[in-house]
């Protein structure tokens, strides 16, 4: 059995719909059902249901600017649920551990991120307390490895995106709340759309469905050793992504760049070739496309 955690999330709605379209035995999981930075609350869960498998889709988390303001329950937050997950992991035997680690765990100085350079630089200071968070976790699960025998499969994420995101601008990343200002601005007739920083910076991003079928593929997955990155090692600059998003919404005015916003690093792309070699896995949604379900799904979902 598979226990899901995180399941009212983004990746988490979009798991728990690709495990019932398989039909595979597994059990949702949110934050209102268990608080797992209470190690009594994690502990009987996992008592409860012994599950064979985890996907722990669970983070406290946001987009940068969201991160700077929430700097240390970005920290504490992340760090409590993992060391929790991970006791409850050993205690109650769970064959395999899966988890989505963001990209931002990579030194913020690396054009291109591949596997083994996540230790040749620091991390970026715009990401540092969650990155941080997340980049202990893979220490702690490779020492849970070691010494209790726990496997695990940790999953280097490029910036998922896709229907179901958060749209709010405090808790969106990029490319969510780019869509909800430009149909907004839209809406509003409005002539002049400010993008914040200079977009200049380059991302890539991961559709929701491939984010998923990546995770979907490590369930069965023979034993993995280290990291495994998800990506195609295709940026896309912010001022493109803004551009193609004002076409699909129909924004014709015109773009400011406010370069008084901080940027982030400058360029994240991930090198994939350990994905498909491991898990087969290769991304299948191309990026306009995407873009257009999403904007789609905003429009269905949302008072546009």
């Amino acid at each position: 059995m598979i226990l899901v955690l995180g399941a009212e999330g983004f990746v988490g709605k979009a798991m728990v719909e690709r495990l019932g379209r398989e039909k595979i035995d597994f059990i949702p999981c949110s934050h209102e059902q268990c608080d797992l930075q209470n190690k009594s609350a994690t502990l009987d869960l996992f008592k409860r249901y012994h599950p064979d498998i985890v996907i722990n889709l669970a983070a406290f988390l946001g987009g940068v600017h969201f991160g700077i303001k929430h700097a240390a329950e970005m920290f504490t937050n992340n760090m409590e649920m993992q060391i929790n997950i991970l006791e409850a992991c050993r205690i109650y035997n769970v064959s395999r551990l899966i988890n989505p680690i963001g990209s931002c765990v990579y030194p913020g100085d690396l054009d291109v991120y591949v596997e083994d350079k996540l230790w040749d630089g620091p991390i970026h200071e715009s990401v540092l307390p969650f990155a941080t968070a997340k980049k202990a976790f893979v220490v702690a699960c490779e020492a849970y490895g070691k010494e209790y025998g726990l496997d695990t499969i940790n999953l280097v994420m490029s910036n998922m995106y896709g229907p179901g995101d958060h749209f709010d601008e405090e808790r969106a990343h990029a490319v969510g709340g780019m869509i909800k200002r430009l149909l907004d601005a839209k809406k509003s007739n409005r002539k002049e759309f400010v993008v914040y920083g200079t977009g200049k910076p380059i991302r890539e991003w991961l559709y929701i469905d491939d984010a998923v079928d990546a995770l979907y593929r490590a369930i069965s997955a023979d034993r993995i050793v280290g990291i495994v990155n998800i990506g195609e090692k295709k940026g896309h600059s912010i001022k493109e992504t803004a551009e193609i998003i004002a076409k699909l919404v129909g924004f014709d005015g015109q773009l400011i760049f406010d370069s008084s916003w901080p940027d982030g690093a400058l360029i994240k792309t991930v090198d994939g070739h350990r994905a498909y070699e491991l898990l087969g896995w290769k991304a299948t949604m191309p990026f306009e496309e995407g873009l257009k379900k999403t904007v789609e799904w905003y429009k269905e979902n949302y008072d546009v």
